[in-house]
């Protein structure tokens, strides 16, 4: 009973740090049509970093051009796994970061889904001239951080126990090695 009780104030948190996630990543969105459509780069650090508008159709890197309907079932499909691996990661303080990581991941693929749903396109604007980094957006941010904190989360941080927990709540179907075959 507890624990339900501390899930629904998790999925409670989840669901208004989602919310404000992809409100940010929209508001910035449309703070660079507003002021980049159009216009030439605002160049911040001359030679390092600009804002620069860009409809983008495809993938990081360009890839993927013009196919709308793949990145809207994959992200259909990522959001539910996602909601469910929210709901199976333990209610305990030690693994609130995965929450968090989730809940980035699952705000940047929304964020970027209503941009495909409403135009088409993805709108990025940030980019890093010095390194020819591609263009990017906030949600294309909540992504790759929350990402970089996973990989550093599971090699650093969580022990083999703490792993074989989540990995028993995340598929209890699966048997472990102790339980044998």
């Amino acid at each position: 009973m507890k624990e339900s009780k501390h899930l629904g104030k998790l999925y409670g948190v989840g669901v208004l740090l989602s919310a404000f996630l992809i409100w940010l990543d929209q508001f910035t969105k449309h703070l660079a049509v507003e002021g980049l459509r159009g216009q030439r780069p605002f160049v911040l650090l001359p030679g390092v970093f600009e804002l620069r508008y860009l409809e983008n159709q495809g993938a990081a890197f360009g890839v993927l051009q013009g196919k709308r309907t793949f990145f809207l079932v994959v992200t259909v499909l990522m959001v539910a796994l996602l909601v469910y691996i929210y709901g199976r990661i333990p209610v305990q303080k030690h693994f609130y970061a995965l929450h968090g990581i989730c809940i980035a991941l699952f705000a940047g693929a929304v964020g970027n889904c209503i941009d495909r749903i409403e135009n088409d396109y993805v709108i990025d604007f940030f980019y890093f001239s010095l390194i020819d980094f591609p263009i990017f957006n906030v949600a294309d941010i909540y992504v790759t951080c929350g990402m970089a904190v996973f990989v550093v989360l599971f090699l650093f941080y969580y022990k083999e126990p703490e792993l074989d927990l989540l990995a028993a709540r995340i598929f209890p179907w699966k048997r472990t090695e102790a339980e044998g075959s």
